[in-house]
Formats: structure tokens, sequence, C-alpha cells
């Protein structure tokens, strides 16, 4: 970690599974995402290729930290912000899948709008994909009317206007605004309302951990706001597609676990029977095709 006269205000951490053929690109991006002394932390949760990884994160003079068992993204991502926020009194924190490649100087951008308002809590970039199209990374909150309709619907029908809600994001308008949750492949965080809100959700294995994020710091009084002028590339989700069924089903886990967690009346619970049947349905589906 960083010299104890150095005076810290931002970290970098990611969490890495299997990745040790994309955290070299990172952590050479991360070099240059800020102009002032910055901790670079990575958390391994128990990949096949950790001795891979240990070695390219100490080339780069990064903190290593390897986990014996995987118990998910939210969780390893507590742990790495956790490390950071022990070694140095830190301002801001930026988390971020290890298949990124971030631009010189983004981190110290998205920090200066934390600095310029206080209420906002966490600030996202624009992300793009490798071929240069707009990831749609700034979203508003799913209902469950949403989540039910998109699911029951989503493959037989994309453009119904379940869907088309569930999906809307204001990355399509290139604006700058603030917005109902920031995708977690890549966001800046106020250390202060991380700390605030006990870091994510670690009942979320994989994906929505984001979503509840989001949700949390809004109702904490905490603005999420996209920052559309930086830009980020994520080179695609190679972690992840090695064991793409798993993660499907892992994915229909904590869309259900999201959404039916936001209503839980009795009144509502037909929704959340249709929104389980159309998520088990969806999950069959996707399964096959």
């Amino acid at each position: 970690m960083s010299d104890a006269t150095t005076k810290v205000r931002g970290a970098i951490v990611t969490v890495t599974y299997n990745s040790s053929a994309e955290i070299d690109g990172f952590l050479l991006s991360a070099l240059a995402a800020s102009d002032q002394a910055t901790d670079v932390v990575v958390v391994d949760n128990a990949s096949r290729d950790a001795d891979d990884t240990r070695a390219i994160v100490e080339k780069y003079g990064a903190h290593f930290i390897g986990l014996s068992t995987n118990d998910g993204y939210g969780s390893g991502m507590n742990i790495g912000v956790r490390a950071a926020l022990e070694a140095n009194d830190i301002e801001y924190v930026l988390i971020s899948n290890p298949d990124v490649i971030l631009s010189p100087g983004s981190l110290d951008r998205m920090a200066e709008t934390l600095e310029r308002d206080a209420g906002v809590g966490a600030v996202g970039p624009r992300i793009l994909t490798e071929s240069g199209e707009t990831y749609p990374s700034a979203r508003e909150l799913p209902s469950l009317s949403s989540g039910v309709g998109h699911a029951l619907l989503g493959k037989v029908w994309p453009k119904n206007p379940w869907t088309r809600a569930y999906h809307n994001s204001q990355t399509q308008s290139r604006q700058t605004g603030d917005v109902g949750w920031l995708s977690g492949a890549c966001l800046v965080l106020r250390a202060r309302a991380f700390t605030q809100l006990g870091g994510f959700d670690e009942r979320f294995f994989m994906y929505f951990e984001d979503v509840d994020l989001g949700r949390r710091l809004r109702e904490a009084g905490w603005q999420n706001r996209y920052l559309s002028s930086v830009e980020v590339v994520h080179m695609g989700a190679r972690s992840t597609s090695q064991a793409a069924s798993a993660m499907l089903a892992a994915h229909h886990a904590s869309a259900y676990r999201y959404l039916s967690g936001r209503y839980p009346r009795p009144i509502q619970a037909p929704l959340r029977w249709a929104l389980k049947l159309g998520l088990w349905i969806r999950l069959k589906v996707s399964l096959l095709t």
C-alpha cells in the first residue's frame, strides 16, 4: 500500500475471478486514472489463476487479497473497500470490474463531482463497449410491474413497454444527470456514504447488488450522478462468461430477491408469484437458446 507519509485521498478496488488475462490492462490504466497518490486493492475470489493474478498485481505495486472461497462480487468488494479504508483515511473509492480500461484522469474527474456537490454519493462514467457503443450503465430503479412484464415477455416480445421501462437509461441521451442506480462495473463512491450503508448487500452473490446499492443511497439522501463526459471501456464480462449457465441462474435469483424484497406486502403476493414464474420461464428459455 502507499507510504505512510503520502496523503491518499482515493483508492481503486477491483474483484477478480479467473481474470489474470485482463488484470494487467486494468492496472496499467489505473496508473493514469489519477494524478494523486492512489492505493489499488485487488481482491481475488478463489480463482484457479490466483497465483498468476498475484504476480501481476505485485508487479504494479498494488495490494493483493486472496480469498479461500468465492462469496460473490459484493462480498469481495466490501473486503477490498474495508482494506483501503483501514490503510488510509480516503475520501472516495473507485470500484470496477477487472476487465475495464480506465481513461486517463477518470478518477480525478469523477471525484471532482463529489467535491463540488456534497449531496452526491456515487458518480458513474459513460461505459463503452469494445466496439464503442454506449452501455446502459445509468438507469432508473426497476419496479415490480416492469420486472414482471420484462420477465414474462422480454424474450418473446423484446420491445414490450415493460421491457423498455426496465431498460430505461439516461445514457442513451448522452446527458449528465441524477439516476436511480449506476452500474457496479465502474463507479466512484464517496467513502462516507459507502460506510454509512455498510457497503454492498452480500445476499446478492452476483448482479443487482449495484441496483440495491443505488436504491439505498437514494433512500439515505444521496444522489447517484451519471457523468457522461468521462468514458471507460468495458472489455466484456469474460470471467462470468466462463460459467454462463451459473451466472444466468444467479442473475435471475438476484432479480427476484431485489424486486420481491421491495414489495413484501401480502396484497402484492400475486405479483411476486407472477414474477417468480416469469423469471423461471425466462431462465429456462435463456438456457435453451
